[in-house]
């Protein structure tokens, strides 16, 4: 009875061989004349016993299945999920040909997954061409899983997802890099070509080859930055566009060791301790800044927008002029001064409110009068400023209008009214 029960199940199995090479011998003819759905057909019917197969009937099925899925991709559709079944395929084959021994199919699926990995950032370019940087981002991660030794994808993934504003994604990817320790680092080779003059990029054995060769010369190699600056930085501005400041000053405050010398990196420290309301750390940051970039006018405009806030008038005008002596177009710089000259009229004015009619006090008045009417005098050449550099400011008109109408200018007052009346 053994006996019986045992020749049964060999010929079972040997039926079962026998099908599951007819199959997938049909599927690989559909494939071969381009009929995806006949040879989706065909691997299905095998598809739930196949895992009990020969080892070699493994490997053709998933080499069959993941050259499926890749034609499927080219066809398009959803060639996204197409790529990523076709290389879990090939993986697949690729493991099962690593345990037999067996080399069959190996060679062709790997250059198949590479081919795929190209096919795959060549789309991505065109998605961030078409401003489609979730595809872009999404594309670039599947080619760096398919390379992983190529971690310049992961770093323009993560790229493309700032772009998309897909914050959470650039984020994991940035950690991603850093963990890796990713730099991004590279040599580039150059060499001059002798009858044009240019200097041409090359890889290293162009490069080495035409020098030998006579048609260029001067061979240069020049080494890349680091990205992982950036990359740290960018971890600080992701957690701080996402309101978790102390991370992001934790990252940034990180990211200074790597690049000391980076005044962006103090500026993006400095405006987090603006947000945390820190005004004096703020205030600390911007001078080292301002001690490694002595002629950066926004350095001087930022600290005297804080100093200002501080109460601290006559030093936020130093930082004004400054600004203004460093880049004499950026209007906010007079539109600041002009402000910080002008909030001393409040004080002025509360005091005339508060006087009476003694000889004292209108003798009081006059002088603060008179010191209101210097305080105009002192704004009205930044505001005249505002005006030339942009023409259509209503703020500089109006203030001038009412500046000139009080100190008794006229004919300027006319002017600035009618000035105003033509822009509303």
């Amino acid at each position: 009875m053994k006996k019986k029960i045992f020749i049964f199940s060999a010929l079972l199995i040997s039926s079962l061989s026998i099908a599951q090479k007819k199959e997938l011998r049909d599927a690989e003819k559909a494939l071969k004349k381009g009929s995806i759905a006949d040879a989706r057909t065909a691997l299905q019917s095998v598809e739930n016993s196949i895992d009990s197969a020969d080892e070699k009937y493994q490997a053709q099925y998933y080499f069959l299945e993941g050259k499926l899925n890749y034609e499927q991709a080219k066809k398009g559709g959803d060639a996204d999920e197409s790529y990523q079944k076709a290389v879990e395929a090939f993986k697949q084959l690729i493991e099962v040909e690593k345990e037999s021994g067996s080399e069959k199919y190996t060679g062709e699926a790997s250059q198949l997954i590479q081919t795929i990995s190209a096919d795959l950032v060549n789309s991505a370019v065109e998605d961030n061409q078409n401003q489609d940087y979730a595809a872009a981002a999404k594309k670039l991660y599947m080619a760096y899983q398919l390379d992983t030794n190529n971690q310049d994808y992961l770093y323009y993934a993560a790229s493309s997802a700032v772009n998309g504003e897909d914050y959470d994604t650039a984020l994991k990817y940035y950690e991603e890099l850093k963990e890796l320790g990713y730099t991004g680092e590279a040599v580039k080779y150059y060499a001059t070509n002798k009858e044009s003059g240019e200097r041409e990029e090359l890889s290293k054995e162009q490069r080495d080859l035409m020098v030998k060769a006579g048609t260029h010369e001067k061979p240069e190699e020049e080494k890349t930055e680091s990205r992982f600056p950036e990359i740290v930085k960018n971890i600080a501005l992701i957690y701080s566009q996402k309101g978790d400041s102390e991370k992001a000053i934790e990252a940034v405050q990180e990211a200074r060791k790597v690049d000391p010398e980076d005044v962006n990196l103090l500026m993006t420290e400095a405006n987090l301790y603006i947000k945390l309301g820190q005004k004096d750390k703020f205030k600390e940051v911007m001078e080292q800044a301002i001690q490694k970039d002595p002629n950066n006018p926004m350095l001087y405009y930022n600290l005297g927008v804080i100093t200002g806030e501080q109460g601290n008038k006559e030093q936020a005008r130093k930082y004004y002029e400054k600004a203004i002596e460093l880049d004499s177009t950026y209007e906010a710089s007079y539109m600041n001064m002009a402000s910080l000259i002008l909030g001393e009229e409040v004080a002025i004015v509360d005091e005339m409110n508060s006087l009476g009619t003694s000889k004292a006090d209108n003798k009081r008045y006059d002088e603060l009068k008179a010191k209101r009417e210097g305080l105009y005098k002192d704004a009205i050449p930044y505001l005249e400023k505002i005006l030339e550099l942009n023409p259509e400011s209503v703020e500089a008109t109006k203030t001038l209008m009412n500046i000139y109408g009080s100190i008794g200018e006229d004919a300027k007052y006319s002017e600035m009214k009618s000035k105003l009346e033509t822009m509303q």
